[in-house]
């Protein structure tokens, strides 16, 4: 695939929506994956929460991949692909040619060609990743890593902004029952 740019403003509008009209953070990630697979006319797309108790990346939304390959192991930050985890984008443009992987064998079984990977941080911090997958070998644009860069921090400020306010939504429902609770006892 030639280095043409492919992320343009007109997609930035529409991922844009997506994040800034849900407030369910699976609901979102899904779309976002769907969005960018047909967007991009790539293989897949997922997007990973950095789970820092376990050191490893959890799935939170796929498209376009297998069971089989999203289930293939626990993915460590130290062995998949861990420049990544040091908040640089990765661009593999042909994973028969490199030794960054940690699952090498299940990529070529799954037909992944490449992979571009791109933290999701939150103040600095990686908080997931977003991983694009294509069937060929892959040449993205610097443009386009650096397009889907801005795209990785929205999403880090989305994930975080859901999850407060799914913990907010709790607390009021939690403190509405404790009301309900005092009142029916008062009376």
């Amino acid at each position: 695939m030639s280095t043409e740019e492919k992320i343009d403003i007109e997609l930035f509008k529409v991922v844009f929506r997506a994040i800034a009209q849900s407030d369910n953070l699976e609901i979102m990630a899904n779309h976002l994956t769907q969005l960018l697979v047909a967007a991009l006319e790539i293989k897949g797309c997922t997007i990973f929460a950095l789970n820092p108790e376990l050191d490893e990346l959890e799935v939170l939304a796929s498209f376009g991949m297998s069971m089989a390959y999203l289930q293939k192991g626990p993915i460590l930050s130290d062995k998949s692909i861990a420049d990544m985890f040091r908040g640089k984008p990765v661009v593999i443009p042909d994973v028969n040619s490199t030794d960054r992987l940690q699952y090498p064998q299940n990529a070529k079984e799954e037909g992944i060609g490449a992979i571009v990977s791109v933290p999701i941080n939150f103040y600095g911090k990686v908080i997931g990743a977003l991983r694009l997958y294509h069937s060929q070998v892959w040449n993205i644009s610097n443009q386009d890593v650096d397009s889907l860069l801005v795209l990785a921090e929205n999403i880090g400020l989305a994930m975080t902004y859901t999850r407060l306010l799914q913990a907010l939504k709790a607390i009021r429902y939690t403190v509405n029952d404790i009301h309900r609770i005092w009142l029916l006892e008062q009376e």
